[in-house]
């Protein structure tokens, strides 16, 4: 499609665009690609000044830029058709949307599925080869279950949602509308636990639910538990990236962002608008507040302030953090130096 069509449905959803002061600039678009492997044909982005240098040097034939009057003028320099808006990954990802869509196949029940008749399937249902759905599930209109998916007895499927192929669904979680769960998740099974006894281990079962919301994301295989008593919620649009851990009886607030490997031991409670970057780890109880950011690899022992932004392990402040980074390469010359100038 030509870039003229481009910007024509992206206005459609965002104000914040303008094209090129040369009306001719309207070049043919054929495909996406990032901004330094890309060929003429294709349209790319800019996302900030790590990456400005690429508009002097890239092959793209269009590029979506941030508002900066002296990008916009070497891409007009170089024939390059451009785009300003506010938020060029934002504009990036709807472009992509114009080229590529997932792979969604037709409704039907393949003739390997084993189906109880319990069971209610609603419309448009794709159901794949080898997929075993127990008595008295509830499946929405519209839902996708590729092959090899496995749901447990009294599940609720939400209209719309996508069962990518080998995940399972344990006993009587609820899942929403037009939530994705993708490949070796498992949804609901088993918390993990055991009260000591002389002997050993008592195992204390699971009665409760996993509630996932309308549209939650989960990654592969990534584990989603439900508790002794009560449920394990996951809020409304949050989404859980691959390999993740959510432990028995937790609550996630919604909007939230996981990262992989981020483990929440049991009980933890998390607010709204919450990111956790990868191999995040939160100890039992732990409250995080809404809109708190924790960066890669800290380790939260303690509830942490809507807002804050934390680090390093035990986590703190993420301002402290960095000041005690700043400090760890000169420890060896801080140590020789109270070394040789100890007191007598």
């Amino acid at each position: 499609m030509n870039f003229s069509q481009i910007i024509l449905n992206l206005a459609s959803t965002e104000q914040a665009h303008s094209l090129t002061s040369n009306p001719e600039c309207d070049p043919e678009i054929t495909e996406i690609g990032a901004v330094d492997q890309a060929s003429p044909g294709m349209i790319s982005y800019i996302e900030g000044k790590k990456y400005a240098g690429w508009v002097a040097k890239t092959e793209a034939s269009a590029l979506i830029l941030p508002p900066d009057p002296s990008l916009e003028a070497i891409a007009s320099h170089r024939g390059i058709a451009w785009l300003s808006s506010r938020e060029p990954r934002l504009s990036f990802a709807r472009v992509i949307d114009l080229f590529y869509q997932p792979f969604r196949p037709e409704s039907e029940i393949h003739p390997t599925a084993v189906i109880a008749p319990e069971a209610q399937i609603g419309k448009n249902v794709y159901i794949g080869p080898h997929v075993v759905i127990y008595p008295d599930v509830i499946i929405g209109d519209d839902a996708c279950i590729y092959a090899n998916v496995v749901i447990y007895p009294q599940v609720e499927i939400g209209q719309g949602t996508i069962l990518h192929a080998n995940c399972t669904i344990h006993e009587r979680s609820k899942i929403g509308i037009n939530c994705v769960i993708h490949s070796g998740a498992v949804i609901g099974a088993e918390g993990f636990g055991f009260v000591p006894i002389p002997q050993g281990w008592y195992k204390m079962q699971q009665s409760g639910i996993t509630v996932l919301e309308d549209g939650v994301e989960i990654g592969c295989n990534t584990t989603i538990d439900r508790p002794a008593v009560g449920e394990t919620r996951v809020g409304k649009n949050t989404k859980i990236d691959n390999l993740v851990h959510i432990g028995h009886g937790c609550t996630i607030g919604s909007n939230c962002a996981l990262a992989g490997q981020v483990g929440l031991a049991g009980g933890v409670v998390v607010g709204n608008g919450v990111i956790l970057a990868g191999q995040v780890g939160i100890v039992n109880q732990a409250k995080i507040g809404d809109g708190a950011i924790a960066s890669a690899r800290a380790g939260i022992h303690n509830n942490v302030k809507p807002r804050e932004i934390v680090s390093g392990t035990p986590a703190m402040s993420h301002q402290q953090f960095l000041k005690i980074a700043a400090i760890i390469p000169r420890l060896p010359e801080i140590y020789q130096f109270f070394k040789e100038n100890k007191l007598k």
